[in-house]
């Protein structure tokens, strides 16, 4: 099952804004899903996963966040860097090992950035500051729907 993704900031395959890059303020942006043809359980949860697939390194993990509860429909603008969230969501580890959003800041050229949501039928036994690897692991089996939005950055 899709997922709608939308994001505040930008459109399907625009530019991220610099504000949400390294180059400015460095905030997540506001994000909304639309969950209105899943069913999931009360004990199920989001995960959303924001990555860059053409970092010349192999993907460069930007942001994990996990154990949303099953009812949520969106992420405000500028998430704090906190393990554990006021509702209870959990985040992970970024590429740079830090806990939390960072945005694109890629060495040169433009690159894509994808923003995935997953709907899960469970929440995840993980501790904040999981992997990706860790958090795909986790999910196998369990996701009931997913989403992605895609936006791009071009550092100059």
């Amino acid at each position: 099952m899709n997922i709608n993704i939308t994001c505040a900031a930008f459109k399907e395959g625009e530019p991220i804004p610099p504000k949400h890059c390294c180059v400015d303020a460095d905030i997540s942006p506001a994000l909304h899903w639309d969950l209105s043809e899943l069913s999931i359980p009360d004990k199920g949860s989001i995960a959303l996963i924001f990555d860059d697939p053409d970092a010349p390194g192999g993907t460069w993990v930007h942001w994990l966040i996990f154990n949303l509860p099953p009812e949520t429909s969106n992420l405000p603008e500028m998430v704090m860097p906190r393990e554990e969230l006021e509702n209870g969501a959990r985040q992970g580890s970024n590429s740079w090992g830090t806990i939390g959003y960072r945005g694109p800041c890629p060495p040169s050229g433009t690159h894509r950035y994808f923003f995935k949501i997953y709907a899960l039928d469970t929440k995840l036994d993980l501790l904040p500051g999981a992997t990706k690897e860790e958090l795909l692991e986790a999910m196998e089996e369990h996701i009931i729907g997913e989403g992605k939005i895609m936006g791009f950055f071009t550092r100059k």
